[in-house]
């Protein structure tokens, strides 16, 4: 059994409900003080809170998606993500495969109604990674009608560790656009969904690490060149925007600012705006300064070009730690007048899938707002 299953969650919850009741009713036989008796009582209470922090472990990471497995939980995970590319297509199947599709969840009706969930494997060219990702394809695109239409799309990431599923099954991605897009608030739009952590464990910050994985390359070049490849969406540099909460959130602000060709709009969901190194990154940067400065936002809009985009960042004003440098990072980007921003700011929210369930609904409206389907 997996670690997000069902059924992992619940044989938690019966092993510490039978615990609990098992430290009740033989608590009275072990109240000696003989030393069998307390190492019972401690063996008993052990079991019993390990048991209870298991099954709000297990539960928090189904309803956060920190873990996607076993593996990942442990440590295990060590592929780099990276591939050989033997052929000009990035592999017998071309860059992008798709391996399977679904309904959405929580929107009764088949494709040309509800839309559809294709969980694809991605292959990077330039970058030679290999990522899985879920791609949402809204009713219209299998509607007769639109057969020769051409979509705008949204590139969609978790934070770290994160998983590609919980922007389906978590946040509603997709459940939110259809709804958004069926009441007209919103234009028909495909998302592309992945996480950041394309070269698992390591969290590379959407860097491309000398000598490593070269992340950045493979969400500014390989991910579009893959997906336009194989959907029809639309090729000018305004048919691309990109959004992420927390260290996605963090990368959506860089992909557009250092790509404003490729992505016409970036939104963060509670972002920060330096990468940080840290025992999960290692070392990004190698010594390169420049690097280390582009990967630096705050140097960005002090030294560089401002950059011809749009974009969102959020935060809260209570539960969220980015909330004064979400203020400053605004004014910094008024201050060039160029750069477009715009912001949502709740009263109250924590760093959390509850604010950004929130957020996500106006995210997507904005985003539909900046992108064209040409």
């Amino acid at each position: 059994m997996g670690l997000t299953s069902n059924k992992v969650l619940l044989l938690a919850i019966v092993l510490a409900a039978a615990l609990f009741v098992a430290t009740v009713w033989l608590w009275p036989r072990l109240a000696r003080r003989s030393w069998r008796a307390v190492s019972g009582r401690v063996g008993l209470l052990l079991a019993t809170q390990l048991a209870l922090f298991a099954s709000l472990g297990i539960g928090a990471n189904q309803a956060f998606g920190f873990y996607a497995d076993w593996a990942d939980l442990f440590g295990r995970e060590t592929e780099q993500g990276v591939v050989v590319d033997h052929s000009s297509g990035g592999g017998p199947g071309g860059p992008l495969q798709v391996l399977s599709t679904s309904s959405v969840p929580g929107v009764t009706g088949g494709p040309r109604t509800a839309g559809q969930i294709q969980r694809v494997a991605i292959v990077g060219r330039g970058s030679r990674i290999a990522s899985p990702a879920y791609i949402y394809l809204p009713p219209e695109y299998f509607q007769p009608r639109y057969r020769t239409r051409t979509f705008p799309a949204a590139v969609v990431l978790t934070g770290y560790p994160g998983t590609a599923q919980a922007l389906v099954n978590k946040l509603h991605y997709p459940r939110t656009a259809q709804e958004l897009a069926k009441d007209g608030r919103m234009q028909p739009m495909i998302l592309v969904m992945l996480r950041p952590t394309v070269a698992p464990p390591r969290d590379t910050e959407c860097v491309d690490v000398p000598g490593g994985p070269r992340t950045e390359t493979f969400f500014a070049k390989d991910l579009p060149e893959a997906v336009l490849a194989h959907y029809r969406v639309g090729k000018r540099p305004g048919s691309w925007g990109v959004i992420g909460d927390s260290t996605g959130g963090y990368c959506a602000l860089k992909l557009a600012m250092h790509h404003p060709g490729v992505y016409a709009a970036g939104a963060g969901l509670s972002p920060y705006y330096k990468a940080p190194v840290d025992p999960t990154t290692g070392d990004l940067f190698h010594g390169d300064r420049n690097l280390r400065d582009r990967a630096d936002l705050w140097w960005v809009l002090r030294h560089a070009p401002a950059p011809d985009t749009s974009l969102l960042v959020t935060s809260s004003r209570v539960g969220e730690h980015n909330y004064r440098d979400t203020l400053r990072f605004i004014d910094r980007v008024k201050a060039t007048n160029r750069t477009r921003i715009s912001s949502i700011i709740l009263d109250s929210g924590g760093h959390n899938f509850n604010t950004w369930r929130r957020e996500i609904p106006p995210t997507l409206q904005w985003i539909s707002g900046r992108l064209s389907d040409r």
